[in-house]
């Protein structure tokens, strides 16, 4: 079965399967699957023609995959040219929701710090 171009795992039950798609997470795939009336724990090579053309047209009616790229890069996009706080973090690869930044986030800054025994000891001379 393959949706927006990406093939859906076999033999992964189709709840799981679904979120293999780039904006789709478990709850969501539930709920398609409950407008479908599909079961959720079916395997994806158990899905019958009729089922996979009713969750294909659910699935496309939604922004998901490069759609739903395309729109977080405008709106980050969108954050940096009127200069917002959040856009300024965005450009400077920090966190945006207000995480600490002196003990998280240090490889992302950086600013990876290395303590005094890490490494390999050189062997001592005779």
């Amino acid at each position: 079965m393959r949706l927006f171009g990406i093939t859906l795992p076999e033999n992964k039950t189709i709840d799981y399967a679904l979120t293999s798609l780039f904006g789709v997470g478990l709850s969501r795939s539930r709920s398609i699957l409950k407008q479908v009336s599909v079961e959720p724990l079916t395997k994806t090579k158990d899905i019958t023609d009729e089922q996979e053309s009713k969750i294909r047209t659910l699935v496309e009616e939604m922004t998901l995959e490069g759609n739903l790229k395309r729109q977080i890069s405008q709106d980050i996009k969108r954050l940096k040219d009127i200069q917002s706080y959040r856009g300024s973090r965005h450009a400077k690869s920090l966190p945006a929701r207000g995480q600490r930044t002196k003990t998280n986030s240090r490889t992302v800054r950086g600013n990876k710090r290395v303590t005094m025994g890490s490494g390999r000891k050189t062997a001592d001379k005779k």
